[in-house]
């Protein structure tokens, strides 16, 4: 299983991103994916959830980016969505996607990460 992360890259305070995840596997069908979640990682920190979404759709949020961010999925493009907007500077980070389980017609697959995209926004 892979997980591949696009739309990162440098914007203004106040700008807009959109960051977007798609899950593909080298062999077999992925029939399901289960909570799909986008963390970041600033340089000196932890790695923090920032929003997750289950398989019904129901997204929750960080405090802090409530407001701000959206989360969805597209469950037949196999793809998680982050919309960023009015961003700050302290969203500076590393944004990473989650996927915590998969259906495929191998069986099964449990916690996979993509391998980050970076988002920086300037003053």
């Amino acid at each position: 299983v892979q997980l591949v992360e696009s739309g990162g890259g440098l914007v203004q305070a106040g700008g807009s991103l959109r960051l977007s995840c798609a899950a593909s596997l080298s062999s077999g069908v992925i029939f399901t994916i289960g909570d799909m979640r986008w963390y970041r990682q600033a340089p000196g920190k932890q790695r923090a959830m920032v929003a997750t979404i289950d398989q019904s759709g129901v997204p929750d949020y960080a405090t802090s980016v409530q407001g701000r961010f959206v989360i969805s999925r597209d469950d037949a493009k196999k793809t998680v969505y982050l919309q960023m907007d009015n961003l700050k500077t302290e969203d500076t980070a590393g944004y990473y996607c989650y996927v915590d389980r998969i259906g495929t017609s191998r069986g099964p697959r449990y916690e996979y990460w993509g391998q980050g995209t970076q988002v920086t926004v300037s003053s």
